[in-house]
């Protein structure tokens, strides 16, 4: 029988890479989107697409109901997305309270529940400056629970902790993957806006990679 895993994928290019990496090595893969209420719900659309393309079992879960708790990112509060890159303080506001403990803890318990040794997910070493749950010290001690929570233990994956966006773009292209399947802007209009942290960090990926970018853009 084939190995299941788990894979959370938001439709940005990292869990993209992420998810594709995992059918590439065999796995059963089951992926699953959070519907949070971030202000680029648009990436939900985009990763409801892919996995149809993909032909993977695929779960939407509507979590939005979290922000009456959990305040203070531009992300889902009514404040302004900075721009810049992401090594700029103003960035810190895009920062999600607990965002990823969260979505881990369900995934995890999804894994359990589908008797999956896995679960993905796509932090990597250019969230490290203002993330502080994309962390490999983050991610050890989320192991360390995962491991004792359940009856069973599930692993949690990380396969680009140590690597730039750069870095997971050129595997990425390296398997023949399509970006114009994926979306990174965190404003969430029809075009990308090329202005806010995640767009910058795209397009310099694509820049250092000899690429042009397939995603349309406002600037």
């Amino acid at each position: 029988m084939t190995e299941k895993v788990v894979v959370i994928f938001s439709g940005g290019m990292d869990s993209y890479t992420v998810l594709n990496k995992a059918i590439k090595d065999g796995f059963d893969v089951y992926a699953l989107t959070f519907d949070y209420g971030q202000r680029h719900v648009k990436e939900v659309q985009y990763a409801k697409r892919a996995c149809e393309q993909l032909n993977i079992q695929h779960k939407i879960v509507d979590i939005s109901a979290i922000n009456s708790i959990i305040a203070g990112s531009s992300l889902t509060d009514d404040i302004d997305v900075p721009d810049g890159h992401y090594e700029s303080d103003s960035m810190k506001q895009t920062v999600v309270p607990n965002r990823n403990m969260i979505l881990l803890s369900l995934a995890i318990g999804y894994a359990v529940s589908l008797e999956a040794t896995k679960v993905y997910y796509g932090a990597h070493s250019g969230d490290h400056a203002i993330y502080p749950d994309c962390r490999p010290e983050f991610v050890e001690k989320m192991q360390n629970v995962a491991a004792i929570a359940n009856y069973e233990p599930v692993d949690i994956a990380v396969p680009y902790i140590n690597n730039d966006k750069i870095e997971i773009l050129a595997d990425g292209i390296g398997m023949g993957l399509d970006y114009s399947q994926t979306w990174t802007c965190y404003n969430g209009r029809e075009k990308a806006c090329g202005t806010c942290g995640a767009c910058q960090e795209r397009l310099e990926a694509f820049n250092k990679n000899g690429l042009t970018d397939p995603l349309e853009y406002e600037a």
